[in-house]
């Protein structure tokens, strides 16, 4: 059974005091979906929505049409959990976070900016990864190597230079090796793989980190890897 959303606690980006409610004590609601960004919807809060919105982790809106507390996907079941909730720089805008639980759009589309109510080109079969968080542990892998703090496993790897770091990730990667086959062989034993699972998301998760952190010790950026997967990707046709 999926846990129901609990209250959220503000971004450090939000107070509520510089909200500038419009004529109508609305304020508009750019909806985000938090693990790649694409933009969902746009909506309108007044302070009972955005009371509720935080209360309960899922999105509300005030109905202008039927000039009431809407709570999105009340009829549909596609609701929207609260991930962030940010103000913009004049007050007079919410950024909002979600992980939708299906289609926003009421024509069951993604997004209600999928033109002609057609979905993006790959939307319909391929699964979001939020792949789009790795920027947040990228910002602070970058802000450990100009800082330096003490005490922090990160800044230990990158003073060790290529040998420590780049040994870490010859480790971590073998550490992948053993965990995918030992997920192998439960598969094939028909036993329950949900502990091999767990397993293998930790050790490819290592990996991941610390090859990361390798490139910042070359004064290198994830940006570069990606251009070079991007070029193959368009090289290879549909990779």
């Amino acid at each position: 059974m999926t846990a129901m959303p609990g209250p959220v606690e503000l971004d450090r980006g939000l107070d509520p005091a510089r909200v500038a409610w419009g004529p109508d004590d609305l304020v508009a609601g750019v909806v985000q979906d938090d693990t790649d960004g694409r933009v969902l919807m746009v909506g309108w809060l007044d302070t009972e929505a955005l009371a509720a919105t935080l209360a309960t982790g899922e999105v509300h809106f005030h109905s202008r049409a039927r000039g009431r507390l809407w709570r999105k996907g009340e009829t549909s079941g596609n609701v929207l959990r609260l991930r962030s909730l940010a103000l913009d720089c004049d007050g007079d805008a919410l950024l909002i976070g979600v992980d939708p639980a299906g289609p926003t759009c009421h024509r069951g589309t993604r997004s209600c900016f999928d033109a002609d109510g057609a979905p993006r080109a790959g939307e319909v079969t391929a699964a979001r990864q939020g792949f789009a968080w790795l920027e947040s542990l990228w910002a602070t892998i970058a802000e450990r190597a100009a800082e330096r703090p003490p005490g922090s496993y990160t800044v230990t790897l990158l003073d060790g230079g290529v040998d420590l770091a780049g040994r870490k990730v010859a480790e971590e990667a073998t550490e992948v090796l053993l965990a995918a086959k030992n997920d192998e062989a439960t598969e094939a034993a028909g036993a329950d793989r949900g502990e091999t699972r767990v397993l293998m998301a930790n050790e490819t998760a290592d990996l991941v980190y610390h090859a990361m952190v390798l490139l910042a010790e070359r004064g290198m950026g994830p940006a570069a890897v990606i251009e070079v997967l991007r070029g193959r990707h368009g090289d290879a046709g549909r990779g």
